[in-house]
């Protein structure tokens, strides 16, 4: 089936249900889909045909989830893009994922405007609310075009850690079973609920767990364009927001806001994106009076893979066990299953495993080598079958030939009261190999002392582990998301490391 097909038997059931709530304003269902059709229909005035791609470069917008609903419609399938992208890089998106238009929020369209001309394809501008009734030129697209389960719907582009990023293709089955799965085995929704939307729609977290699942379940979604956490809070309270969906950094953020607001409404949260400290996890919990059920995922797989799921035990530091539809694996360098207790790569089968990376099966016979996508996440799993997050294999720090798990470090550092948030990063040494150094923010209004810093992480650490090196920043690195990006981590350029 086509995913918009969800967006049709939503207006079609609850035409008057609110969808999409941003800046005081309100879009039923019924307006949604009537939008997205007219979106649907200028696209096919553009050429659009099925199986062609569509950028689409938006904030969290109206324009956003209209754009996207009307290309699927359109039978296309859609390249979403962060609207901070240069014109360079949507030029190279454009270029690698052979889109033939884009559509843009009016704006934030300069750059998109500008690659899409060098790219010699034609722009569809959107206003922020979307298309107002007869704006758009074409005739308005009523049932969405038929598309199979296996057949392309959106490519999501990998952060790039390594070379150029790689354009993960998701079918429309990947995403409807992914997006069902968040609404039965998670949150719950049912129309009476309202979903904070501070999760960017172009990341792969928001688009599911937030914009589609909302969408299947008839749900509300409050969107807002910039995390904030004042804002958020402000919205929470006056849209009586029961789901929230961040990344830890957001919640760290709203822990530390000094902003109030009346919260009685959540009923749920949940993390995913990075592991969350511990600490973090507890500390919200208190002071929000709501529980955090933590899961994991990727781009690869549409995403959600496992969580800690309501009607089961919750273990404070796991990402639970796979959801329905999906398997999970801890395995060696040879694709053998570890031990209980053991470090391994975290493998991934089931119904959100992607079709492959765009354009290049060289890429995708070596992320799924075996039916098993690889995840390049370092994990254990315990004798419940709940797996624990060690780290991402390529931030493995090795010092002197031991390997330390920056996660492990970060979660003693979290402990220290001052610190907002902290990455644990290899340095460069001339005898070890690497040194283990930390970057820190520190608490509003907080004052801190690096070598109390060091020393409470000696006491805690075993003598390999505990970090040498500890400098203060003004913020973290971050993607889009929020989640801290330790590869743009630097130290500063008067640190010696001997």
């Amino acid at each position: 089936m086509n995913l918009a097909q969800n967006l049709v038997d939503t207006a079609d059931g609850s035409p008057d249900g609110i969808a999409l709530r941003a800046g005081g304003a309100e879009i039923d269902y019924a307006s949604f889909l009537t939008a997205a059709r007219a979106v649907a229909g200028a696209l096919r005035e553009l050429g659009v045909a099925p199986g062609d791609r569509v950028g689409l470069v938006s904030s969290n917008v109206p324009a956003f989830p209209i754009g996207f609903y009307g290309a699927l419609i359109a039978g296309a399938a859609v390249v979403p893009m962060n609207p901070m992208l240069t014109k360079r890089e949507i030029g190279y998106y454009l270029e690698d994922s052979g889109a033939s238009v884009v559509v843009a929020l009016d704006e934030v369209a300069e750059a998109a405007r500008g690659a899409a001309g060098a790219a010699d394809v034609p722009v569809l501008e959107l206003p922020a609310a979307g298309p107002a009734e007869g704006q758009l030129d074409g005739e308005p697209v009523g049932d969405p075009v038929e598309r199979g389960d296996d057949d392309l719907a959106v490519i999501l582009y990998t952060s790039g850690t390594t070379g150029q990023p790689k354009g993960a293709m998701l079918t429309h089955h990947n995403l409807d079973s992914n997006c069902r799965t968040t609404v039965e085995a998670l949150i719950r929704t049912t129309p009476d609920d309202v979903i904070m939307g501070c999760l960017p729609l172009f990341h792969v977290f928001g688009l599911t767990c937030g914009l589609n699942a909302s969408v299947v379940s008839g749900a509300s979604l409050a969107l807002i364009p910039r995390f904030d956490p004042a804002a958020v809070l402000r919205i929470i309270e006056e849209q009586r927001v029961t789901v929230f969906e961040g990344v830890p950094t957001m919640y760290g953020a709203l822990l530390d806001t000094d902003a109030q607001a009346d919260t009685s409404s959540l009923r749920t949260c949940i993390s995913g994106g990075a592991a969350m400290p511990v600490e973090l996890l507890h500390a919200f919990e208190k002071k929000f009076d709501a529980t955090i059920l933590e899961g994991y995922g990727l781009s690869e797989t549409s995403p959600v893979a496992s969580f800690n799921q309501p009607d089961e035990e919750r273990k404070a530091g796991s990402i639970g066990r796979p959801v329905p539809g999906m398997e999970l694996r801890v395995v060696d360098d040879e694709g053998h299953d570890v031990p209980v207790g053991e470090v391994g790569e975290i493998a991934i089968r089931g119904e959100g495993v992607m079709a492959g990376y765009f354009g290049r099966e060289e890429a995708t016979a070596e992320s799924i080598p075996d039916g098993w996508f690889r995840s390049g996440d370092l994990a254990t799993v315990d004798e419940d079958g709940y797996l624990f997050i060690v780290d991402r294999k390529k931030q493995l720090i090795i010092r002197g030939g031991y390997n330390v798990y920056p996660r492990e470090v970060e979660e003693v550092l979290y402990q220290y009261p001052s610190i907002a948030e902290v990455a644990v990063v290899g340095l460069e040494h001339p005898r070890l190999g690497e040194e283990v150094g930390a970057a820190i923010s520190v608490r509003s209004g907080a004052e801190i002392d690096v070598e109390e810093v060091k020393a409470f992480a000696k006491e805690q650490l075993a003598a390999y582990k505990y970090p040498r090196h500890v400098w203060v920043v003004d913020a973290l690195p971050k993607g889009p998301t929020g989640k801290i990006l330790h590869r743009e981590v630097t130290p500063p350029d008067d640190l010696t490391v001997e």
